[in-house]
């Protein structure tokens, strides 16, 4: 039986080499195509092979590598069909939690959501679109936990992880942040209202919007897609 020490020092490792590398991959600084060697990336970081072969498995499960056998590990490429289902089962899943959370939303709930929607607002008073970034995904977790359905979370967010990458390659968020803080102040008078009407068609324009933005992204960035 190997040492308890021993494995949570290589489960340590193990997420270093995991976020590094899943921050290089997202951020596009691995485009996709880039070919991985486990001996390279272990020598890079200072460590065994064992922990970058775990780092590298978790990171196919999310979609951005490719392991084959006897051949290089690869960044995975653009799928139009994976990024659609991670639409799609965002889309389910949200819309759910936004008629679940009607049933049950009252003044303090409306009062946590509303201090994540002042936020919202100061930050685009400032011009800071990172900071926007940051509290857009706050302010959907933030529905999920209020209406009693903190794990569906976990669903959404790995869908929004198969297209964040995707994302890094759009521009102009800063100018999109105005109509998207208008879509989350239209959900959250459906959710205050408890009119699961408004509130799900609020959220079905809100993730609507970024579908002309991956089909224009597959335009101008077809080599990247599989």
């Amino acid at each position: 039986m190997p040492d308890i020490s021993d494995v949570l020092e290589r489960r340590t490792t193990t997420d270093l080499v995991f976020d590094q590398l899943r921050d290089e991959i997202v951020s596009l600084a691995l485009l996709p195509g880039a070919k991985l060697s486990e001996a390279e990336i272990a020598r890079r970081f200072g460590v065994s092979r064992q922990p970058v072969r775990d780092a590298f498995t978790r990171l196919e499960s999310l979609d951005l590598l490719v392991i084959r056998p006897q051949k290089a590990t690869k960044v995975r490429g653009f799928s139009r069909e994976r990024i659609d289902h991670a639409r799609f089962v965002r889309l389910a899943v949200e819309l759910e939690v936004i008629r679940s959370a009607c049933a049950v939303w009252d003044s303090p709930r409306q009062a946590a959501l509303q201090g994540n929607l002042d936020q919202q607002q100061r930050v685009i008073e400032t011009g800071n679109p990172e900071a926007f970034h940051v509290l857009d995904y706050e302010f959907h977790k933030l529905i999920c936990e209020l209406g009693g359905h903190p794990l569906a979370f976990d669903t959404i967010e790995e869908c929004k992880q198969r297209i964040d990458r995707l994302c890094v390659l759009s521009l102009g968020r800063a100018s999109e942040a105005a109509t998207l803080f208008a879509d989350h102040q239209e959900i959250a008078s459906g959710l205050m209202e408890r009119d699961a009407a408004r509130a799900t068609a609020a959220a079905r324009r809100h993730l609507a919007r970024l579908d002309d933005t991956i089909a224009e992204i597959h335009r101008k960035h077809a080599d990247l897609f599989d």
